[in-house]
C-alpha cells in the first residue's frame, strides 16, 4: 500500500457513532435541510403537502369507516374525524418516512462514490426531515380541536414528542434495515410501499383498539406504530386510560427493530459505495 494514501474504511460494530456524528452535526443539518428544500421544490403549496396528506386520508376515512361502516371513535364525546386525525398525523410520518429512508441511500449514490462521511447520515437526516412535516401537520390537529370544541388532554400534550420520538426508532430501525436491503435488490423500492399499505389496516389508526378482542391485542403491539397511535389517542383526546403495559411492548420491538436495522447496515457498509 502507497504510505502516501490514507485509506478510511467504515468502523465494523453494531453501536451508534454517536461522537463522529456530533462532530459532522453541520453536515447532518445540511443534509436535512436539503431534503426539506428538494422534497417540496417546485411544488404550488410546497411544505402543505405535509398538511394535506392527513387531512384528506381523515376525510376519507371519515366517509368510509364513520358514516358507511359506522366505526365509532370510542366516545361519544369525541368526534370521529379528530379520532382519526390524532392517528394519522403521526401514521403519514411513519409511512411517508420509512419510505424515503429505505431509497435514501440509492437517491444519494452520486454523493456516495465521491467522498467518505458516515453513511448512516443519509438515513437519519431523511428520517428527521419528515419531523419538519409533523409539526407542520400538528398544528392542523390543534385547528380541529378549537374547531370541535375538544380540549387536548394534559397528558397527551405531555406525550406528543416521546410518541413522536418512538416513531422516529421504528422508521430508522425499518428504514435503516430496507435502504441497506434497497442497495443491492431495488425490488424493496416496489415492495415497502406495499407492505407500508397494509400494516396501516393492522394498526389502530382507523379504529378503536377496543375492536380487538383483548386476548389478542397484544399481538397488534408488536407494531411499534400501534403503541404510538394507541397511545395518543388515549391520551390526547381523554378517551380512556392509556395502556402503559401495551406500550412497552411496542417500545421494546422498536428497539429491536432498531438494533437489527444498524447490525445490517454495519455488516453491509463496505459494500454501500462498491454496489449502490
Amino acid at each position: 500500500m502507497d504510505p502516501s494514501k490514507t485509506v478510511i474504511s467504515p468502523k465494523q460494530t453494531v453501536a451508534f457513532e454517536l461522537k463522529e456524528f456530533i462532530q459532522r452535526k453541520e453536515l447532518l443539518y445540511f443534509f436535512t435541510w436539503r431534503n426539506f428544500k428538494i422534497r417540496y421544490k417546485q411544488t404550488l403549496i410546497g411544505a402543505g403537502w405535509a398538511v394535506f396528506r392527513p387531512f384528506i386520508l381523515m376525510v376519507v376515512f371519515t366517509l368510509a369507516f364513520n358514516r358507511v361502516a359506522s366505526v365509532e371513535s370510542g366516545s361519544s364525546d369525541i368526534p370521529y374525524p379528530l379520532f382519526a386525525y390524532a392517528g394519522l398525523m403521526y401514521w403519514s410520518y411513519f409511512s411517508q418516512t420509512v419510505n424515503q429512508v429505505g431509497d435514501s441511500l440509492v437517491s444519494y449514490q452520486g454523493v456516495i462514490q465521491k467522498i467518505y462521511f458516515p453513511r448512516l447520515m443519509i438515513p437519519v437526516s431523511t428520517a428527521l426531515t419528515g419531523i419538519i412535516d409533523f409539526f407542520f401537520a400538528i398544528l392542523v390537529y390543534f385547528g380541529l380541536s378549537i374547531f370541535y370544541g375538544v380540549s387536548p388532554g394534559l397528558l397527551g400534550v405531555v406525550l406528543l414528542i416521546p410518541m413522536l420520538l418512538l416513531s422516529l426508532i421504528a422508521v430508522l430501525g425499518i428504514g435503516i434495515f430496507t435502504a441497506s436491503l434497497n442497495v443491492k435488490y431495488r425490488d424493496v423500492r416496489q415492495a415497502l410501499p406495499f407492505f407500508i399499505q397494509a400494516l396501516l389496516f393492522l394498526t389502530p389508526v382507523v379504529y378503536p383498539v377496543e375492536l380487538v378482542p383483548s386476548n389478542i391485542q397484544w399481538i397488534l403491539f408488536l407494531n411499534p406504530m400501534t403503541g404510538v397511535v394507541d397511545t395518543i389517542q388515549a391520551s390526547l383526546l381523554d378517551i380512556r386510560d392509556v395502556q402503559w403495559s401495551m406500550l412497552a411492548i411496542s417500545v421494546a420491538s422498536s428497539l429491536i427493530i432498531l438494533i437489527i436495522g444498524l447490525a445490517y447496515f454495519k455488516a453491509k457498509e463496505r459494500e454501500i459505495a462498491d454496489i449502490i
